[in-house]
């Protein structure tokens, strides 16, 4: 990956789950332990647990209520914020994250999260892994009502944090979510090349991919 042009950069835009964090946590959760619980709790098979969830979980796939714990938890009728705390245990920071973002405050830039994930979400990952001292602002999607796939995400985060695309440089783990960016205006675009520690490298296509936290300190 060539070295980002850091004199061109000011804002700092970063995704949590998949980009700082390891996937493995959430994917673990959405694919192992909830259809386990969800079985247990209604009496039924795993079997008919991942049939009844699948045509579920693709019906919300990439809108707000996908990300939200409180609509699962309706949805579904389980307590999803109590089971998320079962494998809390599992939420790690991706390799050298720690570094970069020391790295990239220390050198003045504005760094702000934007995270698709519910507050309750958010929480329970910093209660974790202390990531908000990094910070000027963490930004839920949930705060505005779209989630970073919509168009009237950006517009709302430019009205509330007036940045400037032209000058920012925004990391994700999702194509569908940098599209959206680039379409926006955002100059400077990574994707994650490995978000989940425990599966292989993605293709992300068009985007160039992040694989080392350290390879971006370059030029800084």
């Amino acid at each position: 990956m060539t070295a980002l042009p850091w004199r061109d950069i000011d804002t700092v835009l970063l995704d949590m789950d998949g980009t700082l964090l390891d996937l493995h946590y959430d994917n673990h959760f959405w694919l192992e332990h909830l259809p386990q619980r969800y079985a247990d709790l209604h009496g039924i098979s795993r079997a008919m647990a991942e049939l009844e969830l699948t045509p579920l979980f693709e019906r919300n796939a990439g809108q707000l209520q996908w990300y939200c714990l409180d609509f699962w938890s309706r949805e579904l009728k389980i307590p999803v914020r109590e089971l998320k705390l079962e494998t809390a245990h599992l939420i790690a920071l991706r390799p050298d994250a720690d570094t970069f973002l020391a790295a990239i405050k220390q050198a003045g830039k504005r760094v702000i999260m934007i995270t698709n994930a519910h507050r309750d979400s958010l929480s329970l990952k910093l209660e974790r892994i202390e990531l908000a001292p990094y910070f000027e602002r963490l930004i839920s999607s949930h705060d505005y009502g779209f989630p970073k796939e919509s168009p009237a995400f950006w517009d709302a985060l430019q009205a509330d944090i007036g940045f400037e695309p032209g000058r920012s440089l925004f990391i994700d783990d999702t194509l569908p979510i940098l599209r959206s960016a680039r379409d926006f205006g955002v100059a400077h675009l990574l994707a994650v090349k490995q978000p989940d520690s425990r599966k292989g490298p993605k293709d992300t296509q068009e985007f160039a991919a992040l694989g080392d936290y350290r390879e971006l300190l370059e030029g800084l």
